[in-house]
């Protein structure tokens, strides 16, 4: 065997290994996407979306939020969009590798073979067992992704269906944008003031939800409401500032409910946030400042009380309670109404990186 056989063969081995690490490869991230019940960060998937989002960040750079949010509102359906084709193309790639270190042969003639076998069209084939064998193959791999995106579709839409019911409910008891002000006054003229505890078990439910939707089916995060005021962010935050405030400054029995539902919703939030590798406090003390000042508050009590709801009497501690409270998801809420482009909101969007 002379050099030029022993080189071609070598060639050979090192495309054809090439070629199955990135179909392997491929595979992997699409089980991992769609298919695996867990939060699991896609290289393949973090890439697209972070390409995709750089552009659309781009063209909203200096728009107004009804154009940014008509503007952003398509790039989770572009970026699932060119998702599969992705997939495919990769797959397609890969197994040219693999057909040329069969049997080398022009590029032209390759991409034919490897795309008529992966969309099933059947007009190029060769008759040796070995090129059947990688035909076939890239057949089912191609029907199997397909399979898989229409699998996928309907149930990221039953789970983005599920989470925007609980937001336009919240939108009748606490207005829109929703305010802490606007929730507690509802609550008191309705006679529900002390009779809140299945709101806030339902609220556990949905941040329990969304904690598991938000991380396995990841692109949910970036689906905008159907109305351009509303947001699953605006609506997490402020029924976690609505607890908290009924907690530390209404006039009413404690609430464990409240409690435990404020408490499900920062650690939805925080592992969120982490699934896409996002900075925030994970570990946050009392004694750290939040980005609600004593005067903002104050002014929630002056409204409240001119509505007649009860208060507490003492002020000092209930802000410091307040605060408490509010630390533990301050900086994550946020962060992700940064990441999400939030609609104006009290509270929450108005004051993330944003809008500042």
């Amino acid at each position: 065997m002379d050099m030029n056989s022993t080189g071609m063969i070598v060639l050979r081995t090192a495309v054809s290994l090439i070629g199955i690490f990135i179909i392997g490869g491929t595979l992997i991230a699409a089980i991992k996407t769609f298919i695996l019940p867990r939060g699991v960060n896609v290289w393949l998937t973090r890439v697209l979306f972070q390409a995709i989002g750089f552009w659309f960040r781009l063209r909203v750079k200096r728009a107004t939020y009804a154009e940014r949010d008509r503007i952003m509102a398509f790039f989770p359906p572009l970026a699932l969009f060119l998702m599969p084709m992705i997939l495919l193309v990769l797959i397609l790639l890969g197994y040219i590798m693999l057909f040329w270190a069969l049997e080398p042969r022009p590029l032209p003639e390759l991409f034919y073979l490897s795309g008529s076998s992966l969309l099933t069209l059947g007009y190029a084939s060769v008759n040796t067992p070995g090129s059947k064998l990688l035909e076939f193959s890239e057949a089912m791999i191609g029907l199997v992704l397909i399979a898989m995106l229409i699998a996928y579709l309907p149930t990221m839409y039953s789970a983005f269906s599920r989470r925007e019911t609980a937001v336009v409910l919240w939108e009748s008891r606490a207005g829109s944008p929703p305010t802490v002000a606007e929730m507690v006054t509802r609550s008191y003229r309705t006679g529900e003031l002390e009779r809140l505890r299945d709101v806030w078990m339902g609220w556990q439910t949905w941040f329990a939800e969304l904690e598991e939707s938000h991380t396995s089916l990841s692109p949910l995060v970036f689906f905008r409401s159907p109305q351009p005021q509303r947001s699953w962010i605006t609506a997490a935050g402020n029924v976690m500032d609505s607890a908290a405030f009924i907690l530390s400054a209404v006039d009413v029995p404690f609430n464990p409910q409240a409690a435990f539902c404020i408490r499900s919703g920062f650690l939805a939030l925080r592992q969120i946030a982490d699934f896409f590798h996002l900075p925030h406090e994970a570990n946050p003390t009392p004694e750290m400042p939040i980005s609600i000042s004593r005067y903002e508050f104050d002014q929630v009590c002056d409204e409240l009380i001119a509505a007649g709801v009860p208060l507490k009497p003492d002020r000092d501690q209930a802000w410091r309670d307040f605060a408490g409270w509010r630390v533990n998801y301050d900086d994550v809420l946020l962060t992700l109404a940064e990441l999400t482009r939030a609609p104006y909101a009290p509270w929450i969007s108005d004051r993330s990186a944003l809008n500042r």
